[in-house]
């Protein structure tokens, strides 16, 4: 926090508690699998006087003067998403995932039409129809579900269920969901009933450009991500599509949805795509799934129960309930202990969702500071500690102090203390 003097001499209340949070995110082990480190390279973007322009508009279409740099700035950004993905157009303007997939519906969909997608108690997200989201409220939504034994999808059941609401829309993708995707199933699927198949890749999009997840296109047309994630970049997202949808993904986004885009934010997702073509990000990937079987195979080792037996990506779904606890009190007692992670539901869950039966574990952030396979045993080792003294502050800080040693060997990247 040392480059930060006009903020500390102007609000120095906001400049503590940034201090404090850095502090955290140096000395915790971060498991949230939607959270990561972004470079030093992001955050300086992030923070430019981007942040002062106005641009409503497109390259070459704005409405509003001064967009020289501006317009370079987003071309550079749309011309490294379109060619790190390999699709023939991206918009990079929407402010997150939700406002992406949002886009999506306006562009494909009417009002009142039916749509399809992953049931948010089965690992999917709310914006693939749940009934308090707008996609939920605003279309007839319906939610497939995975198998009862399993935990996984089940392509003939999705088959049934698309054949019987036939939807305008497919959404393939979850927040949830610890195993690789059939994109070629789902897409034969949403051919036989005319639907349109939407990959939403928030969670793993950095996993598919490292090619350590299978890539949804072509078999989905288009596809909406977050910038942030495993992706590693800013908080942002992305719309990328054959050019068949190009103008309507396009007019949907702007001037549907949203005004001027975030300058700052497109420059910093540029940055952040221009990394992850290297190989460097490469690795990284690659050692994000390798973590996230290393970290699995030792807590199956210690009795765990995983949902689906294991994971194929970036994340892991525990059902606590076993160990005599609930979702709700371990993450807490993790959280004292030094362990950042976020209670959920899991497939079928008896429990309510603010103290549901589960965790949701990742390995995106501890794979950014560098830890490798070898660093999960530990982790496992200490998770189990927390869940059996979760009532006993007094250890839990033991054990939180131990976690903040071992936090000093792997620097967080872009972090500046």
């Amino acid at each position: 926090m040392s480059d930060t003097p006009a903020l500390r001499a102007t609000d120095p209340e906001i400049y503590d508690l940034i201090a404090l949070e850095t502090k955290r995110q140096n000395e915790f082990i971060r498991l949230i699998p939607s959270e990561n480190y972004a470079s030093s390279a992001v955050m300086e973007a992030t923070g430019s006087i981007l942040n002062n322009k106005y641009s409503e508009g497109y390259p070459g279409k704005r409405y509003y003067e001064g967009q020289d740099y501006i317009d370079k700035v987003e071309t550079l950004a749309i011309e490294r998403a379109k060619s790190l993905f390999g699709m023939q157009h991206a918009n990079v303007q929407p402010y997150s995932g939700s406002p992406a997939n949002q886009a999506v519906y306006l562009a494909l969909a009417k009002p009142g039409e039916p749509v399809m997608g992953l049931g948010l108690p089965f690992g999917g997200h709310l914006t693939h129809g749940w009934n308090v989201n707008f996609s939920g409220i605003v279309y007839h939504a319906t939610q497939y579900d995975v198998d009862p034994d399993t935990h996984q999808v089940d392509l003939n059941r999705v088959e049934a269920l698309a054949k019987q609401i036939r939807p305008k829309i497919m959404f393939c993708g979850g927040t949830a969901y610890p195993r690789v995707w059939d994109y070629a199933g789902f897409a034969s699927i949403a051919a036989s009933v005319g639907a349109v198949l939407v990959a939403d890749v928030a969670h793993i999009s950095g996993l598919i450009v490292a090619g350590a997840h299978p890539h949804p296109y072509p078999h989905a047309r288009i596809i909406t991500t977050t910038t942030h994630k495993t992706l590693r970049g800013p908080r942002g997202g992305m719309i990328l599509c054959d050019t068949t949808y190009a103008r309507d993904i396009d007019r949907a986004v702007f001037p549907g949805l949203q005004g001027g885009p975030h300058n700052h934010t497109t420059a910093a997702i540029a940055v952040a795509l221009k990394e992850a073509g290297t190989d460097d990000f490469r690795r990284y990937g690659h050692q994000i799934v390798k973590n996230a079987k290393a970290l699995a195979t030792a807590l199956l080792a210690r009795g765990f129960r995983l949902i689906s037996g294991g994971t194929d990506n970036h994340l892991i779904l525990i059902d606590v309930t076993p160990r005599g606890i609930t979702g709700k009190p371990a993450a807490r007692a993790l959280h004292e202990a030094g362990i950042e992670c976020n209670y959920n539901t899991i497939p079928f869950d008896p429990r309510k969702p603010f103290d549901p039966s589960g965790l949701r574990i990742g390995t995106p952030s501890i794979t950014s500071r560098g830890m490798t396979e070898k660093d999960m045993e530990p982790i496992a080792v200490w998770i189990d500690r927390v869940l059996r003294v979760a009532d006993d502050r007094e250890k839990l800080h033991g054990i939180r102090a131990e976690i903040a040693e071992f936090c000093k060997a792997f620097p967080a990247p872009g972090i500046r203390v």
